[in-house]
């Protein structure tokens, strides 16, 4: 299983998603001067369970839920989480 579906794994087995969109940047980082570990993904991801919460917060969960693939499997995320209204 690739990062890309291990992230949408990890988020729908936390919150109800609506939609999820992962884009894979990490040919754009090939060249780094330092040895880092993991990819580089921008993440869209609609769900209700953000209704509630400011942005900041909204990160957080997100950042949480991918806890354990983060600094392995993912060096760098790009978060837009968004309501279902707010996707409209």
């Amino acid at each position: 299983m690739n990062t890309a579906e291990k992230i949408k794994n990890y988020l729908h087995a936390e919150i109800e998603i609506s939609e999820v969109d992962i884009i894979d940047e990490s040919y754009k980082h090939a060249n780094h001067k330092k040895d880092t570990r993991g990819g580089h993904f921008k993440l869209r991801v609609v769900s209700n369970a953000f209704s509630t919460l400011s942005l900041i917060e909204r990160h957080r969960l997100v950042y949480k839920i991918l806890d354990g693939l983060m600094k392995v499997e993912i060096h760098a995320l790009s978060i837009k989480a968004l309501t279902i209204e707010e996707n409209k």
